[in-house]
């Protein structure tokens, strides 16, 4: 690890030098992936000069030992010290695990309501709701690219694109089935049901090497139904994009213009098209990783709301928090910490 650290340093000191040069002042670019490679090291190093001012004072504290009048202090400092450099060592472990290479990405989010009818679209409507909350809670910024709202409330389908600092390394432990356990609005006899929504999160990709001929693309432009003000109803402005050879579909009405919505359209098929080749890749040789937490499958369950007993269980992890309330209020950060600790703890055992 000594080593790792020491190479890191390295590189750090490298790119700190490279970002002075004019010529690369000079090449925007380049200046970006720099500062970008640069913030990436920097906590490790931080963190590293730590754990050597550590080593460094216990070594001194050790000289003091033998010293009668120095003894039992220095006993002591020895003993914290060993504590210090064992919790920054378990720290830089932790931050030594390879990154996934999208945690910094925005992310684009599909929600639909599934099993259940009205009450299934109410919840998908909850759960776009809690993760706005959890958006605006991390200075994040939620943009909706189209929703089909439900015939009772809600939504029977909602995408939009999360913008921000490392959305995709918090959010991309949300995509499968949430279920939820509770009395419907429309329930006359008190009856708890039971109604799903799916959630899927997918990074957005900025530059993606896909070839899109315009033959394989039906694309379809109608009038918006979303919000818009004075423009909606009268401008054919929303697109709907169809991929014939995979049968994506994908529509954006956000803007008012339909230059704009095919621009934006054409972003997010880009984007679906490399999650649906990763993910047949990932079946072709075999590499789901058990070190990965959840399949990312839309149909495999990952959590329960449970209304009654204000209860929410994440299946993956066995989590359980006492706190619906809060959590559908944007408060997912108990979960999520829990999930990244868990994914951490399977990859540092090589699970």
């Amino acid at each position: 690890m000594k080593e790792r650290l020491a190479n890191i340093t390295a590189k750090y000191q490298e790119i700190s030098e490279e970002l002075t040069k004019p010529e690369v002042i000079a090449d925007f670019k380049r200046l970006k992936e720099l500062s970008i490679e640069q913030k990436d090291l920097e906590d490790i190093v931080k963190k590293y000069e730590e754990l050597q001012k550590a080593e460094s004072d216990l070594e001194a504290a050790k000289t003091m030992v033998d010293d009668p009048e120095m003894h039992e202090m220095a006993l002591l400092e020895v003993d914290e010290l060993h504590t210090t450099i064992a919790n920054i060592t378990k720290e830089l472990e932790i931050m030594l695990i390879p990154k996934d290479k999208n945690d910094g990405k925005n992310v684009i989010m599909e929600i639909r309501g599934a099993a259940g009818g009205d009450e299934a679209n109410i919840f998908a409507g909850d759960l776009f709701r809690m993760y706005n909350y959890y958006a605006e809670k991390n200075g994040w910024r939620l943009e909706v690219i189209n929703s089909v709202e439900g015939t009772s409330g809600g939504f029977s389908q909602i995408e939009c694109i999360i913008k921000g600092d490392n959305v995709y390394s918090k959010l991309k432990y949300e995509s499968g089935s949430h279920r939820v356990q509770r009395v419907p609005v429309t329930e006359t006899q008190g009856r708890v049901h039971t109604s799903t929504a799916t959630v899927l999160v997918m990074p957005e990709v900025e530059e993606v090497n896909i070839d899109i001929k315009e033959s394989d693309l039906k694309i379809d432009v109608y009038r918006s139904s979303g919000a818009g003000g004075q423009h909606v109803n009268t401008t054919d402005s929303a697109v709907r994009i169809t991929h014939l050879p995979t049968g994506i579909v994908v529509t954006c009405q956000n803007e008012r213009s339909q230059i704009k919505n095919k621009e934006q359209a054409m972003n997010v098929l880009k984007v679906k098209l490399h999650d649906e080749m990763q993910r047949r890749q990932e079946q072709e040789v075999g590499s789901m990783r058990k070190n990965k937490i959840g399949t990312g499958d839309r149909s495999e369950k990952i959590r329960t709301y449970n209304y009654p007993q204000n209860r929410v269980t994440d299946h993956r992890i066995n989590f359980t928090i006492m706190e619906l309330d809060r959590v559908m209020d944007g408060g997912l950060e108990p979960i999520i910490e829990a999930l990244i600790a868990e994914d951490q703890r399977l990859k540092l055992e090589g699970e």
